[in-house]
């Protein structure tokens, strides 16, 4: 009897390996997340070694192994953005060759206008900003007056940051909502996010955060699959980065962790298809922080993790492990950083100790996974499977 078929896709979100070619036209030259926390002398994790992280070429922290079980390569990324949306539609097969909005000097007054109407509200703000920043500084003028705290950042992004209290947490998702209708076309901003906080000044964010992202305009590796019958199951934000298009089962983000711990569950679930999942507590609590220390012990809590995750994958199963961006939390403000990323492959059927060298495009993993379910998706990536099986 054959066994069923599944993939587990890992993102570790933002853990760049440094060295992207064209980093310098971001503003990045020299970002390089993993170096960092390789630097900071607390790195420990000896499960991503194993499969190759330290066989990648080129990277800072290069120190090849001769006994890696697992198959390696770096990638570049084609689309022209460094966020969560285009990272993720890049490796699901979708490169964005054109960058989606931003607003280095805020939002457009009609933009303003019309989402005033919308919720009844004021705006408050209109910057670029850091999201813990904000609401120190806007948070108690917010409280006041109940008007809305919107701002963006380097990234295509329109964020609303309330106060609990002020804007109940349905409330405010469904302001985010009405964003999502105005921030369309020309405006069409790869994601809302609803920012809510609570307590006293200085006031701390809460984990309900919510993304409202734009559907992926062409079709990616999990339409593709969908279509063939198979099963997509999201952990963590995967259902609101693809707006939720083709995503079937879904558990939403409860920290990386948790997250694991879901994933680690469903290991153990009879399925036939992709579990995909998103570790955004490197990004979002340490990496726009840079918090080096703390990115260092999420890797090394995930990285203990993904050991608990290989030992109950069965025969046919295969692990990709991967990042989306960089963000780097030794380098220099608090944006995203653009980076290559890692991709560690590892299944018990597969062969050991590949090099896949250097691939143009996020899109390779997607073309691999739908070539592994025997389907003929590519999108615009060329599958590396003939390599490893």
């Amino acid at each position: 009897m054959q066994m069923a078929k599944r993939v587990f896709w890992i993102v570790l979100d933002s853990a760049g390996i440094g060295g992207a070619p064209d980093a310098a036209d971001f503003g990045d030259a020299g970002a390089d997340t993993f170096g960092s926390c390789y630097k900071s002398g607390g790195m420990n994790v000896p499960v991503m070694e194993s499969i190759g992280l330290k066989n990648i070429k080129g990277t800072s922290f290069f120190d090849p192994k001769s006994d890696v079980k697992g198959c390696y390569c770096r990638m570049h990324e084609k689309s022209r953005g460094k966020d969560t949306t285009v990272g993720h539609w890049e490796m699901a097969g979708m490169v964005s060759p054109k960058p989606l909005p931003t607003y280095p000097e805020g939002f457009p007054q009609e933009i303003l206008d019309k989402l005033s109407k919308a919720t009844g509200r004021e705006i408050l703000c209109n910057l670029p900003y850091s999201g813990t920043d904000v609401i120190r500084d806007y948070g108690k003028q917010h409280v006041e007056t109940g008007a809305l705290i919107v701002y963006t950042s380097a990234d295509s992004v329109l964020q609303i940051a309330a106060h609990e209290d002020v804007v109940p947490i349905e409330q405010l998702y469904e302001y985010c909502h009405m964003a999502r209708e105005i921030m369309q076309g020309e405006h069409g901003v790869g994601r809302i996010i609803a920012r809510p906080f609570e307590g006293e000044w200085p006031y701390k964010r809460t984990v309900r955060r919510h993304d409202y992202s734009l559907q992926p305009p062409r079709e990616t590796v999990l339409d593709a699959l969908k279509k063939e019958g198979y099963v997509n199951i999201g952990v963590g934000k995967i259902y609101d980065i693809f707006a939720g298009k083709s995503v079937m089962f879904s558990y939403s983000n409860k920290g990386n962790e948790a997250n694991m711990v879901r994933t680690i569950d469903i290991a153990d679930a009879a399925f036939e298809g992709l579990c995909y999942v998103n570790l955004v507590d490197t990004d979002m609590i340490y990496g726009h922080r840079r918090d080096i220390a703390g990115y260092t012990a999420a890797l090394n809590t995930a990285d203990r993790q993904l050991g608990e995750l290989m030992d109950k994958m069965q025969p046919e199963d295969i692990l990709i492990v991967t990042a989306d961006h960089g963000c780097d939390p030794g380098y220099t403000g608090t944006d995203h950083t653009r980076e290559d990323v890692p991709c560690l492959i590892w299944g018990p059927s597969l062969k050991q100790g590949v090099d896949l060298g250097t691939r143009d495009t996020f899109a390779d993993m997607a073309a691999t996974i739908a070539d592994y379910f025997g389907i003929a998706y590519r999108g615009d990536g060329s599958s590396f499977l003939d390599q490893i099986i």
